[in-house]
């Protein structure tokens, strides 16, 4: 069995996640509202309460790819005096 889910599921804000959520399983966000849940009772109920859609890690990698890919082209796009003010996107593996 796998130590972790990947799933989509949108921020909506305060509350979206709490402590307790963060107590019961492991959660971290990436890009593209990708979450990386971890794998258990708690955490695959937390993502069906929060609507979210699981992934595969291919997928999810996909996703986090994309939006990161999107983002650094935005950053070429600059000038060089914005450039200076703000760092280049970096990519991200999942783990």
């Amino acid at each position: 069995m796998a130590h972790f889910l990947y799933g989509v599921a949108t921020n909506t804000g305060k509350g979206f996640f709490t402590a307790e959520d963060r107590q019961k399983f492991f959660l971290r966000g990436y890009p593209a509202n990708v979450w990386m849940i971890g794998n258990n009772v708690d955490g695959a109920m937390w993502l069906a309460e929060k609507n979210g859609v699981e992934k595969t890690k291919t997928e999810a990698q996909a996703l986090v790819t994309a939006e990161i890919t999107a983002a650094q082209a935005e950053w070429d796009a600059l000038s060089d005096e914005q450039k200076v003010i703000r760092n280049r996107p970096t990519d991200i593996t999942l783990p």
